[in-house]
């Protein structure tokens, strides 16, 4: 009755639109939850409990693609809690202090390190969160803009750059064509994944805000980096515990070595997963690595090295080194609830069907030959609504890029459908930044320890501001067909719009 409909978008639309309203994510989620079990049992009460819990949350917790997600999680929350507590995040802090002296310099240099971070998204949430906190902190940037930097260059980022593990995913949605090829010749029509670092710089040398992050930019620079971090501090109820003590002998080096052991380790651990030491190339290893294991695999491996190398260097005692543990698995939870129950929610809208029915939506149009020259900012907008509902880019990649590929014959040779499919992934990503049920978001609240809610609300006006220019991007490039011509169109309108909303704001 409900199932393959738009009923199956349901549970995420109450679920996104009750977190807005009511600022409270959790029971929002759950309710969305409670709703999608409602109707694919059609209001049977004791099928309901078996479908959420069991084939819902315990299915999503018992899944290894999840679980391994979960542990690199814990484990970056760890190899982050030794940092701090030897010093190091500190001695980095006033070593940037000293060389990076404004407010525009510290946002540069957090977009800089998150597009140098470009393996995956989750561990760019994470780490850029924990390495620039300190330094935004200090120039009274707010937890939200440091949390909108953070989410514009981990999902953004990963999807235009050919070694990551988000392009490892995409290039297997494509049969009877080069995944890799067809990524990296899709890449200059990311639209949404360039305009958005365009975004983010012209805002930050304009020294631009709007909408709900104006206020948060306010907030910080009258209440100073000290109160602002008590008032986020309540997300992890961090205020109502002792800090340990953070070592004096920390060096900027026990930062910047777990972090470059990490990034090596994660690298060696999912080329490891495709293959790479049974004699499959650099390039074949990455496409075809499991980046769950491979991350998992890295970051034990970096968390081993990182105790180690605290012990030699003393700046922390064997058993400092172990109670760090437990207290980064700490610092996750909230990050690792909002994703079990955003996992359970997007598994109540598979089984009603939701990826069904919204792709017979762009099948059908598809299949519509007056309208090709808009199928790709038809595929932009399903796709940002379906990674918007369903809060994954993945699984948006997985239902839009074979529709689009069977659309067109897999012909790498026709520019139309480089554009359609780069328009999937675009709007994947968008409706991934947009959503607060996304994983990415909800690690980019983690990483800033900023609320969830407050990041979805300051986020969502820049996000649909660099959706509604990409979408008139896809509109010229179905008809003009060249990369060269639309995306400097693009960017032009993406800076002209955003002094377009200063002017507006001002008046």
């Amino acid at each position: 009755m409900f199932a393959n409909s738009f009923w199956a978008l349901l549970p995420a639309i109450i679920a996104i639109v009750l977190a807005l309203i009511t600022k409270e994510v959790y029971s929002s989620l759950f309710i969305g939850i409670l709703v999608g079990g409602l109707l694919y049992t059609n209001f049977n009460f004791a099928a309901t409990m078996q479908h959420v819990f069991v084939d819902g949350m315990i299915g999503q917790l018992s899944d290894g693609w999840n679980v391994g997600i979960l542990i690199f999680l814990v484990i970056l929350g760890s190899i982050v809690m030794l940092m701090n507590r030897a010093g190091g995040s500190a001695a980095f802090g006033k070593w940037a202090i000293t060389h990076v002296k404004t407010k525009v310099g510290a946002q540069i240099a957090t977009i800089a390190l998150g597009c140098l971070i470009f393996i995956d998204d989750y561990f760019n949430c994470l780490t850029v969160g924990s390495v620039m906190r300190p330094l935004t902190d200090k120039h009274k940037i707010s937890r939200e803009k440091l949390a909108y930097l953070i989410d514009a260059t981990a999902a953004p980022v990963c999807i235009i750059a050919p070694i990551s593990s988000w392009a490892a995913a995409v290039t297997g949605f494509v049969d009877g064509a080069n995944g890799l090829t067809l990524f990296v010749r899709a890449i200059p029509y990311n639209f949404y994944a360039i305009l958005t670092i365009v975004m983010m710089l012209t805002l930050t040398f304009a020294k631009i805000d709007y909408g709900p992050m104006k206020m948060a930019e306010h907030n910080a620079r009258v209440k100073g980096d000290k109160e602002m971090e008590k008032m986020h501090a309540s997300m992890t109820g961090a205020e109502d515990q002792p800090e340990p003590p953070i070592s004096l002998k920390g060096k900027v080096i026990h930062l910047v070595l777990p972090i470059v052991t990490l990034i090596i380790c994660c690298v060696i651990g999912m080329i490891y997963t495709g293959g790479f030491f049974e004699g499959a190339s650099f390039v074949d290893a990455f496409a075809g690595s499991d980046a769950s294991v491979g991350l998992v695999y890295g970051s034990v491996t970096a968390l081993i090295i990182t105790i180690i190398f605290m012990r030699v260097t003393k700046v922390l005692s064997f058993t400092e080194c172990i109670s760090a543990i437990p207290d980064g698995f700490k610092s996750m939870v909230p990050a690792i609830l909002i994703l079990t129950f955003a996992w359970t929610l997007k598994s109540m809208t598979d089984s009603l069907g939701a990826a069904e029915y919204v792709g017979g939506l762009v099948a059908g149009v598809a299949d519509n030959t007056t309208f090709m020259s808009f199928i790709p900012a038809f595929v932009f907008v399903i796709g940002t609504f379906l990674a918007f509902a369903t809060g994954t880019s993945w699984g948006t990649f997985g239902i839009l890029i074979p529709i689009v590929a069977h659309v067109f014959g897999a012909d790498m040779g026709n520019e139309l459908m480089i554009i359609s499919i780069s328009a999937c992934m675009a709007g994947a990503v968008c409706g991934d930044h947009c959503s607060p049920i996304s994983d990415t978001t909800i690690m980019s609240s983690a990483g800033a320890e900023c609320k969830h809610i407050y990041h979805v609300s300051t986020q969502l006006p820049y996000a649909l501001t660099a959706a509604a220019v990409s979408c008139v991007a896809y509109i010229i490039a179905g008809f003009i067909r060249n990369w060269l011509i639309c995306l400097p169109i693009g960017a032009v309108l993406m800076i002209a719009t955003i002094y377009g909303i200063k002017k507006v704001a001002a008046d």
